[in-house]
């Protein structure tokens, strides 16, 4: 049986984190800025969690599409 680091450590438990850091980034996007074009909607798809950590922080700043936008072309 695995403890819990090293269920921690399995691909599954790490996919499930980013899945659900991607859920929550885009439905707090989706409130702040509004409906997101699929392109950009694609974009915050392809980012991995260290980045999805980041523009959950990020997205506070945000007044706009055009500063999510912005902060996907500096990644």
């Amino acid at each position: 049986m695995l403890g819990l680091s090293e269920l921690k450590e399995t691909k599954v438990y790490q996919e499930g984190r980013i899945e659900e850091a991607r859920s929550l980034v885009l439905r707090l996007l989706t409130r702040r800025v509004g409906a997101l074009p699929s392109t950009v909607e694609a974009q915050v798809q392809a980012l991995e969690l260290p980045q999805l950590e980041a523009l959950g922080e990020a997205l506070l700043d945000f007044a706009g599409l055009d500063g999510l936008t912005n902060w996907l072309r500096g990644q």
